[in-house]
């Protein structure tokens, strides 16, 4: 991460494309470019249109957004229990384990949260935990960020062994893109965390849920990583974002879920965008992405066709479009 891309015109040069530098409006600058080299060196160099360079190249488009779109569509403020403890829905709390993404993806619907007072410390964390303990409902701790695996794996060690001392938490689940981006993320000692936190009683469960749009992000290094998460974790799944210009084609979709179940990762849900500001260029009309999905459902079998699904403020679940 400390040698990742940071600037247009380096990620540019880097792909060949050096002729398309162009003066950016205000929007796209104050949401900063950030690519780890591991993802970079899967794009094609000398194409404008590789649909990983898409997802986190800077356009003129952010500067244009619809009034609807917001800096916070999804109302995470109002669902906030504490600093970055959040909870949405009934039983499961969402933490915000760090401020650092794998990577800055240019439909990020948190890319305008406010980080510098959400993400966990040492003493934070202690509060959060504690108001976990106090309520005998929730059954679930979601670590999500940023990127929870940016942590250390010495301090997801302790986050794990905090939560598996609450007798009522159930299930443990980890929001990543990191062995997506640098899949050298998926070390032994990570695996060892995950392990002694599922054995700590009877029944304890960690899923992990990763996020790839595109099967170009699936090469074989990134293949055997997820398939050793798979082994410790009790479950890995993939959601996605569906993006125009990215994965907006039955082509796309089918190979990505095949390249999934290829890697030991069940296709989970595939998103409705989120309409934060400075994104619409990616948004794909809900009655295409109903279409897609239609369509891949003629040619996978029914656990391979991820729930196309759209998250809506101040509702009980996430909705269910196809």
């Amino acid at each position: 991460m400390k040698s990742a891309v940071r600037t247009v015109e380096t990620l540019l040069s880097m792909v060949g494309l050096e002729e398309q530098i162009a003066e950016l409006p205000p929007e796209a600058k104050e949401f900063p470019v950030f690519v780890p080299l591991p993802f970079l060196q899967r794009m094609e160099n000398g194409n404008a249109a590789d649909p990983l360079l898409k997802q986190v190249l800077p356009v003129a488009e952010e500067g244009h957004s619809p009034d609807h779109y917001s800096l916070d569509p999804l109302q995470e403020q109002s669902a906030t229990l504490a600093d970055g403890l959040i909870q949405k829905y009934r039983k499961r709390v969402l933490v915000i384990a760090s401020a650092a993404c794998a990577i800055n993806c240019r439909y990020c619907f948190r890319r305008h949260f406010p980080y510098e007072t959400a993400a966990i410390g040492d003493s934070r964390w202690v509060e959060m935990a504690e108001a976990i303990r106090a309520d005998e409902t929730i059954n679930e701790v979601i670590l999500s960020g940023g990127d929870p695996l940016s942590v250390s794996d010495k301090k997801l060690a302790s986050i794990f062994e905090t939560v598996a001392n609450i007798d009522h938490v159930k299930r443990l689940r980890i929001h990543t893109r990191l062995p997506i981006v640098i899949p050298d993320r998926i070390t032994d000692s990570l695996l060892d965390s995950i392990w002694k936190f599922r054995k700590s009683a009877h029944g304890r469960q960690v899923v992990v849920v990763i996020h790839s749009n595109h099967e170009n992000e699936l090469d074989q290094q990134v293949s055997d990583s997820l398939r050793m998460l798979n082994e410790s974790a009790t479950q890995l799944l993939n959601q996605s974002v569906l993006l125009a210009g990215v994965n907006d084609n039955v082509e796309a979709l089918v190979r990505l879920s095949e390249r999934l179940m290829e890697s030991d990762v069940l296709p989970y849900y595939l998103h409705q965008m989120d309409p934060i500001r400075g994104t619409a260029h990616f948004e794909v009309p809900i009655a295409r992405g109903i279409e897609l999905v239609d369509a891949m459902r003629a040619q996978l079998p029914g656990y391979a066709v991820p729930r196309y699904v759209q998250e809506l403020a101040g509702e009980a679940n996430k909705k269910i479009l196809a």
